[in-house]
């Protein structure tokens, strides 16, 4: 079998990164529908006397299936570091369509009662665990087939993929607003687009299926055992926080900026459902073009200096950028602060997942990556909806998300400052690529 860093064409490098993305674009899929339908699966599987209740405990749920993260990441993640890229991400996509399948499947609260909301539980966590170790073992596969002085480039494709999920389900559900009422919505419409994605599985393993293990890989003369694996993340403990502290500010902006953004709009600034998609779906444009923007000028300045612009404009625009928003609440003006902070976002993005696959050690790059993208995703990211919802409801202030993106913008730059002093003192094994 031919190793992909053999690959010679453009075409068959384009169809290696599809095929290794390829279940980026599911999971993301799932994730954003969640929480776009917050309010419908609310209803269905969480009623309650109170809707600020009902949709807490949707949100919730949906960040529990963040909480299995670190939890696939440490496991998943190390037995791929031991059995290769390619088998590894064939069996997260399995778990993760098994996840997908039991979401689409159950019955409504009003038929089955409390099994209703305890197997949507079930579905949720194993996605969780199943995109514990799919993220990771998908960007360290691509940092490992990129071509010399392109890992950014390539490594944003990644993160691109989940873009044009956002994109297809935007536009899926802004068909459906075009053409379902609100009632038959809320009934079952809004299942149409999970189970789509359910449709779109054979296709993906198809494309998984053909995977070539990457050279980098297959050359290693040896692979550490899961228990080796655990002991060489624990004495790399410093670095896999600061690694979760440096993702902190993408994963938050990424959650607040797409999957949180149609909920704020309805909710929040009483626009329609179809105005908040479609600022969402423009978003996921805005995104897809920023993100290899970021990777490619990280590629020729270095990630440090990208990480520091973006984290300091974060911190010092954000909570005014959506103060404006809050005051003069359209479409337009709600356009036009997401893009800003989405550009913040691409370009932040497409030079940190380079350089988090760089600071790893290379035994358990797998592991060590996914275990510092989950802890973010678990304690920052996934709970920016609930997190925003509810600073809003006890402030009173609609702007009130932009602390919490501000927070993560500061941990991430405190992170990046200490990552790349350490790299100063002492020498890294990928120090000329990661400085």
């Amino acid at each position: 079998m031919p190793f992909a860093a053999d690959i010679p064409t453009f075409r068959s490098r384009a169809m290696a990164i599809l095929r290794v993305t390829s279940g980026n674009f599911l999971e993301q899929f799932d994730f954003f529908l969640f929480g776009f339908y917050a309010t419908y699966i609310a209803h269905v599987f969480f009623p309650a006397e109170n809707e600020f209740a009902s949709l807490m405990m949707t949100f919730a749920v949906f960040g529990a299936g963040f909480l299995m993260r670190p939890i696939g990441a440490v496991v998943l993640g190390a037995w791929i570091d031991k059995v290769g890229r390619r088998k590894g991400l064939i069996v997260t996509l399995s778990i993760m369509a098994l996840g997908t399948f039991l979401i689409v499947l159950v019955p409504g609260y009003d038929t089955i009662g409390l099994w209703a909301p305890l197997l949507v539980l079930c579905g949720r966590l194993l996605q969780g665990f199943s995109a514990g170790a799919e993220l990771g073992g998908v960007s360290v596969y691509l940092s490992e087939i990129a071509t010399p002085g392109h890992k950014g480039f390539y490594t944003s494709w990644q993160s691109g993929s989940q873009q044009v999920s956002i994109m297809v389900a935007a536009s899926l559900g802004y068909a459906l607003n075009l053409l379902m009422d609100e009632s038959t919505l809320h009934a079952w419409g809004w299942r149409i687009p999970f189970l789509i994605g359910c449709l779109i599985v054979p296709f993906i393993f198809m494309l998984r299926r053909h995977l070539d293990e990457t050279e980098e890989f297959a050359k290693r003369a040896s692979h550490l055992e899961i228990g080796q694996a655990l002991k060489t993340l624990l004495n790399n403990w410093r670095v896999v926080i600061a690694g979760m502290l440096m993702v902190a500010m993408t994963t938050t902006a990424f959650y607040l900026i797409t999957v949180y953004a149609p909920t704020f709009g309805k909710k929040v600034l009483m626009l329609s459902s179809s105005d908040s998609l479609l600022v969402t779906l423009l978003v996921a444009i805005s995104n897809f073009i920023w993100l290899p923007i970021g990777g490619a000028i990280s590629d020729r300045l270095g990630r440090k200096p990208v990480l520091i612009a973006m984290t300091l404009l974060a911190i010092f625009t954000t909570w005014p950028a959506l103060t404006l928003l809050a005051n003069a609440p359209g479409f337009g003006m709600m356009l036009a602060v997401l893009l800003w902070l989405s550009f913040m976002y691409g370009l932040y993005n497409g030079a940190m997942i380079p350089a988090l696959a760089e600071i790893m050690p290379a035994e358990v790059r797998v592991a060590g990556f996914s275990l510092a993208y989950s802890l973010a995703t678990a304690l920052f990211g996934g709970f920016t909806p609930a997190v925003s919802t509810a600073l809003i409801q006890y402030t009173g202030d609609k702007a009130a998300p932009g602390y919490w993106m501000s927070f993560a913008a500061v941990c991430a730059l405190l992170a990046t400052l200490w990552l790349y002093h350490q790299a100063s003192d002492r020498s890294w094994h990928t120090r000329k690529s990661f400085s």
